[in-house]
């Protein structure tokens, strides 16, 4: 009875995820029926969840009934370099003492962009790995060619699924895997994720006369503005991120949104303005200039000269290192604090983001596509995500990882600001899964450079609007 419930309950996910835009009630009761006829036939089947190294392999029943793993290579295209592939080398090589007989192969293929490229390539000539780091629309566009496994039928699996996944995972970390635009399909599995982010100077607010950082962007511009003014000839203001992923953030935490599965892509409305009008504003008035060149932004932010900074989550280990530098030659030392992205009310909403990994089925056995689903089910233990946690300074997707995490709370430097991101894991958003977002990026970055440059606000997101919809539209949808 608790598979039946289990199940139910991930169906509704998956429905309410989807909105029920391209899925028809008839469909639903198909599947709730399936699952619900699947779940009662399963004689093993286990309530609780079974730690990945524990299962009784090979299964007996389902569509990997007999399925032997001995001797299955799984390679994974990921983008990790330097401490974090380091990390994943290790990671791997403890999986690798499984007693299945799976060796996992870890490849760093380069950047996203890179890992795009090779993969749009081997569409072509079927050399591809057997799990690969994708963004939603990525995998979106991969399925386009039918070239991933829908992982539904995996996660719900009574023996080898998730079955405490409604329990103890971010669950709206999940819901971008779900690919509106083919039927529903689970393209990927979230092991990690990041958030957008407030830095900024307690020390330095403290001595401006604030006891709080900004909640809205009227606040973010006053404070920047009065420490501008303190020392205009030593102090830089608010380098401004022009990337789309800063304008979704701003949006989100408005309450706004920049894309629905009814009206396609929504840049023209007032949430996603306020931000770059206010841009525009400090720009003119001097509180505020465009980021000249790479990491100029962090390294002001570091040197005490702007006082605040927007940024990844997982930049923390960064920013203090910078912080570091800066005070051993001379700059004052204090340690960053984190807060939510200006423009909330009582609710800060947080962009979250971060590739997933999707399995690839074009070209796979049954036994290369079990054993690549068994990596990732194993990767997302509490254990593994603690150690994940630790070397990559990402945030886990279980809840129950947080146990483990008292070291790295407790970090100088770095321990605070990630509790006070990781204390805001409860309201989050992600971007866009559609494929055409991918492009649509590169307009919403342009609109803000625009805006920058003195381009009317409600002119650039009425074009970023038509632009991104004729995409939307000429992708027939996805």
């Amino acid at each position: 009875m608790d598979v039946v419930i289990f199940t139910l309950s991930v169906l509704s996910n998956f429905v309410e995820a989807r909105k029920m835009r391209k899925l028809n009630i008839l469909l639903v009761v198909v599947l709730v029926a399936a699952a619900l006829f699947g779940a009662v036939n399963h004689t093993n089947a286990q309530s609780k969840y079974v730690n990945t190294f524990d299962l009784q392999l090979p299964l007996t029943e389902g569509d990997y009934a007999g399925v032997d793993l001995k001797g299955t290579k799984v390679v994974w295209w990921h983008q990790h370099t330097g401490d974090r592939e380091n990390v994943v080398k290790a990671m791997v090589e403890t999986f690798n003492t499984n007693p299945f007989g799976i060796t996992v192969e870890a490849v760093s293929k380069g950047s996203y962009d890179d890992i795009f490229t090779a993969v749009t390539a081997g569409l072509q000539t079927n050399e591809l790995p057997n799990i690969v780091v994708a963004y939603a629309n990525q995998a979106a566009l991969y399925q386009n060619d039918g070239a991933l496994v829908d992982m539904n039928p995996l996660f719900s699996d009574p023996i080898i699924g998730i079955q405490d996944f409604e329990d103890d995972f971010y669950v709206n970390f999940f819901v971008s895997d779900i690919s509106s635009v083919h039927d529903g399909q689970r393209l990927g599995f979230s092991t990690y994720r990041s958030m957008e982010s407030l830095y900024y100077n307690p020390d330095a607010l403290k001595e401006l006369g604030y006891d709080a950082p900004p909640k809205t962007w009227a606040e973010f511009k006053e404070m920047t503005c009065k420490f501008v003014q303190a020392d205009p000839a030593n102090r830089d203001g608010y380098l401004v991120r022009t990337d789309a992923s800063f304008v979704a953030a701003a949006a989100f935490a408005a309450g706004g949104s920049i894309y629905d599965e009814e009206n396609g892509f929504t840049y023209e409305n007032p949430e996603v303005a306020e931000m770059p009008t206010v841009m525009q504003e400090m720009i003119n008035e001097g509180c505020a200039k465009k980021i000249a060149e790479r990491f100029a932004d962090q390294n002001s932010y570091a040197a005490g000269k702007s006082l605040f900074y927007t940024g990844s989550s997982s930049g923390i280990p960064f920013i203090w290192a910078a912080v570091v530098k800066s005070v051993e030659a001379g700059g004052p030392k204090f340690t960053p604090a984190i807060a939510p992205i200006p423009g909330y009310k009582d609710t800060p909403i947080q962009n979250v983001y971060g590739a997933s990994n999707s399995l690839v089925g074009k070209g796979k056995t049954k036994a290369e596509i079990l054993a690549s689903w068994l990596f990732m089910r194993w990767f997302s233990e509490a254990a593994q995500q603690a150690t994940w946690a630790k070397g990559s300074n990402y945030f886990p997707v279980r809840k129950s990882t947080a146990a483990n995490l008292e070291d790295v709370f407790a970090a100088e430097g770095t321990g605070a600001p990630y509790k006070q991101v990781f204390d805001l894991l409860g309201s989050t958003k992600e971007e866009p899964g559609v494929s055409v977002y991918q492009t649509v990026r590169s307009a919403a970055a342009k609109m803000l450079n625009d805006v920058l440059d003195g381009a009317d606000v409600a002119e650039a997101l009425k074009t970023l609007n038509e632009e991104a919809n004729k995409l939307l539209d000429e992708s027939g949808g996805k």
